[in-house]
């Protein structure tokens, strides 16, 4: 029976290590945490990296390491947005913050800036760097997404809301990029010692009367099996993989670090 239906024309041996020679990505939230170690693990493996953050002093010391190129924004400003590289070959949406308060509690204007940040930015981000992708045949969107996109935790609505809303956006991504070969995926993290994480046990230690460590093991990783925080350069290890050679079929998925929270 004659196969009709198209074949990689040569593939690169398993063990091959991702070669972004060439290759241009953009990182938001790149300034610190996650999105650092992104842009850091992307530039290693030869791509050029814009560094994108509301924090201009952080953008450029990452972009000076990478030697990409940093870029000023805030992501709730459309306006700003529209202002960023439109041809880039990886993008990876990273960029969060946080508000934890009861749904009857939550401040309307603090939910509708974290959705303009982590859903409304990176819908349009991906309008805009998507017409390139499928000039070039060839694209990864990588939305850094949660356990939070797969599961809910009370008192983090506005959160919770934004992931799922991700979700989402790479389910349809991963639908419409392949005709293309673009793909879209996400990672989902549990608690990765970032900034915001660090602000939460201090929050929560402050808030419950207790020390950051029983924050970490009796609040945080409650529902986690493996009892650590995920480190950045975890996360961006997964995001690189998703970039490689070997993961041009997978798309539309979420890959979870979370430790087990999800096994349960």
């Amino acid at each position: 029976m004659t196969n009709t239906f198209p074949t990689p024309a040569a593939l690169p041996p398993p063990t091959a290590a991702v070669d972004l020679t060439g290759r241009t990505a953009l990182v938001t939230g790149g300034g610190s945490g996650i999105g650092r170690a992104c842009a850091h693990a992307l530039a290693r493996a030869g791509a050029v990296v814009h560094v994108v953050d509301r924090d201009g002093e952080a953008a450029k010391a990452v972009a000076e390491v990478c030697g990409g190129e940093a870029h000023v924004a805030d992501l709730a400003d459309r306006d700003a947005v529209d202002l960023l590289p439109q041809k880039a070959d990886i993008l990876v949406n990273n960029a969060g913050l946080q508000h934890v308060a009861p749904l009857i509690e939550f401040p309307a204007e603090r939910f509708e800036l974290i959705q303009k940040v982590m859903a409304t930015a990176p819908f349009l981000l991906m309008r805009r760097i998507l017409p390139h992708l499928y000039g070039r045949g060839w694209g990864r969107i990588v939305n850094v997404s949660s356990v939070h996109g797969l599961r809910a935790s009370a008192y983090k609505s506005a959160y919770v809301a934004a992931k799922h809303a991700l979700e989402g956006l790479r389910k349809v991504a991963a639908i419409e990029g392949a005709p293309h070969g673009v793909t879209g995926n996400c990672v989902n993290p549990g608690y990765v010692r970032t900034p915001l994480v660090e602000g939460q046990v201090r929050d929560q230690a402050a808030a419950h009367g207790i020390s950051g460590g029983d924050v970490l093991s009796d609040v945080l990783l409650a529902r986690t099996p493996v009892k650590r925080l995920l480190e950045s350069e975890e996360v961006a290890a997964a995001v690189l993989w998703l970039c490689g050679p070997h993961t041009a079929y997978l798309t539309g998925a979420s890959l979870p670090l979370d430790g087990g929270w999800t096994a349960g």
